[in-house]
């Protein structure tokens, strides 16, 4: 099963794309909630993820709400967040589980972070920085997700070029 990374409310198409781009090569599904800063058909965002999005799986929702009713289910969702005081390698990630991610310009809503602050996790930074950037928190969220279960139907050795 793949991880499931919920977008909500990204504004950067560029970030966007980078990280259709992840969820391409990780075998993940993408989920963004409403409203987006940009258009699905934009440029940048088709062209940061351009030969992979027919490995995507999109999904549309117009809210977080909509997204932890129908799939929450006590112990499956993690949220990234600045505010969180749980270290991300620290949490205990399943395949199937949920890594959500706000916008650009403001993160998670609060009063979202305070429903499952049990379930809030940070990147850890430097105090005086902001953040990272959105689609370099989410590789780092996902794949220290599928190292923890073992990067399940991915290819973890190269091949020599010109070898099969």
């Amino acid at each position: 099963m793949a991880f499931n990374i919920v977008l909500v409310e990204p504004e950067i198409p560029q970030n966007a794309g980078n990280i259709a781009r992840t969820c391409a090569v990780t075998g993940s599904r993408l989920h963004l909630v409403r409203p987006l800063g940009f258009e699905v058909t934009d440029k940048h965002l088709k062209r940061a993820g351009l030969d992979y999005w027919h490995f995507l799986d999109i999904n549309y929702y117009d809210s977080i709400e909509e997204v932890t009713d129908k799939f929450f289910n006590g112990d499956n969702f993690w949220f990234f967040s600045t505010k969180a005081k749980t270290v991300h390698s620290d949490a205990s990630y399943k395949d199937g589980d949920f890594l959500v991610f706000g916008k650009e310009t403001r993160g998670l809503p609060e009063s979202l972070l305070k429903k499952y602050y049990g379930q809030c996790v940070r990147l850890p930074m430097r105090g005086e920085t902001r953040s990272l950037n959105l689609s370099n928190a989410v590789c780092a969220g996902v794949y220290e997700a599928l190292r923890q279960t073992g990067y399940k139907g991915l290819e973890t050795e190269g091949r020599i070029p010109g070898e099969k």
